[in-house]
């Protein structure tokens, strides 16, 4: 007898799983609260510009990425970033400086000083911490790498990628790969010269290397793709509460059905969850309500390519907390794939708020998107106003794993093995990017067989 398992979220995390699964001949029911899937992933398309409003792309860390792609049909509309935006850029002192890439770039850029490059080559010879878990990642680079490392590279890179403070972000749970360079080799240089060889062994490319990817139309393509070879969805069914009695797991949803399950993995938002399960286990929704997730405001603006006055021949660029400015950076989003805008015109999408600056959504929406927006032009010496000019606010997100989060952690492995047949996933579990969704869902696939076998 086929086991019957539900699977709460139709975000990437949920809708992989569930793949995995139906392609295994198990049966899977798929409920989301949403009229169509994809989470985060939503696109849109306006006046000749494509429009992703959540996650803009993903990097091809893990072969199943592809697997997927080319599974579901959409291997062919699969886009890899142009070279020409290889260059990212980092603001200091108003102005853009290339992040260094090599280290004959590294020597000659003016984005560290002398003293800043002399100490990061006294890296190999900085001792292990003692800290264990318990340190930021402000605290693990600034004591292998020096200050200004960490003011004019991570502070920014840790913006891009979590919207988050490096002050409070766990090095363990955040970065565990760079926390892991440090306890088995030693050190970052050492690391991840022996490291690479690990990784080749594995079949994953280091997120250094690895292709930057979307989709022809836009990122929404994945999920959307993904949903349409799963054969049971139910849509605008989002669940009210979950408990569990001697016969499973029963699921009420919203519009008044009760759902009995031997098995099931939600992959919701943490603090959504949190409110599902108080019944089941209290201390769990606390650990769960626990989670950070800070506000972000995305900016889509267009303009005609003859009011930009800089080149746009890379990634785009982000800002330090150092140069303080109402926003974090700007993905500059039509040079890195096709189809972003007409010829005669460039996109580009703008973030603001984060763990860094969650107050400044105290500031009038309009009053701060055109103060954003004063900023961003004076930078890209953009003459005159936008073609076009987007404004998408989310209140909750990206989950921050900070200092202590090994406590969340170690309480939701717990969690499973109280509660068997339960199973947890989603971005606040094993990494947030596209990627480690997708290489993460294989591996909760793994925990259903295993379990129901």
């Amino acid at each position: 007898m086929k086991k019957n398992i539900i699977v709460i979220g139709a975000g990437i995390s949920g809708l992989s799983t569930a793949y995995w699964l139906q392609k295994n001949d198990f049966k899977v029911t798929v409920l989301e609260s949403a009229s169509k899937p994809g989470g985060a992933m939503q696109t849109g398309y306006e006046a000749g510009f494509l429009i992703d409003y959540g996650p803009n792309s993903g990097l091809e860390t893990t072969p199943l990425i592809s697997q997927i792609a080319e599974e579901v049909g959409i291997k062919d509309k699969m886009v890899y970033a142009n070279e020409s935006s290889n260059k990212r850029y980092i603001l200091k002192n108003d102005k853009l400086h290339a992040l260094p890439m090599s280290p004959p770039s590294f020597l000659k850029t003016n984005l560290f000083s002398t003293k800043a490059k002399l100490r990061i080559m006294k890296e190999p010879f900085v001792p292990k911490s003692d800290d264990g878990y318990y340190q930021s990642i402000a605290e693990f680079v600034e004591r292998r790498l020096g200050r200004e490392f960490l003011d004019y590279a991570i502070d920014p890179f840790v913006s891009g990628v979590f919207a988050g403070d490096p002050n409070k972000l766990s090095v363990k749970s955040a970065f565990p790969k760079l926390y892991r360079l440090e306890e088995v080799y030693g050190g970052l240089i050492k690391g991840m010269i022996r490291g690479a060889k690990e990784r080749k062994a594995r079949n994953e490319e280091s997120k250094q290397s690895a292709k930057m990817f979307s989709f022809i139309d836009g990122m929404q393509t994945f999920p959307s793709a993904i949903a349409s070879k799963l054969n049971n969805i139910k849509y605008n069914s989002p669940v009210e509460k979950i408990t569990k009695n001697k016969n499973g797991y029963i699921i009420n949803t919203a519009d008044g059905d009760e759902l009995i399950t031997d098995i099931v993995l939600t992959t919701i938002p943490a603090y959504v969850l949190s409110s599902l399960i108080t019944e089941i286990d209290s201390q769990m929704a606390e650990h769960l309500n626990s989670v950070y997730y800070p506000p972000v405001s995305v900016l889509y603006a267009g303009f005609k390519k003859s009011q930009i006055g800089l080149p746009l021949d890379g990634f785009g660029y982000l800002i330090p907390s150092k140069e303080r400015k109402n926003f974090l950076g700007a993905i500059w989003s039509s040079t890195i794939f096709p189809n972003r805008a007409e010829n005669d015109h460039a996109s580009f999408t703008i973030f603001i708020g984060g763990a860094r600056t969650p107050g400044i959504f105290n500031t009038e929406t309009d009053s701060l998107v055109e103060s954003v927006m004063s900023e961003f032009k004076n930078i890209m010496e953009i003459d005159g106003d936008p073609v076009i000019l987007k404004h998408k606010h989310w209140g909750k997100a990206i989950p921050q794993y900070n200092l202590g989060y090994i406590e969340h952690e170690r309480y939701f492995e717990k969690f499973e093995k109280n509660y068997p047949g339960f199973f947890v996933s989603g971005n606040f579990r094993g990494g947030i990017s596209v990627g480690d969704c997708i290489k993460n869902s294989e591996i909760v696939f793994n925990k259903i067989k295993n379990f129901v076998s």
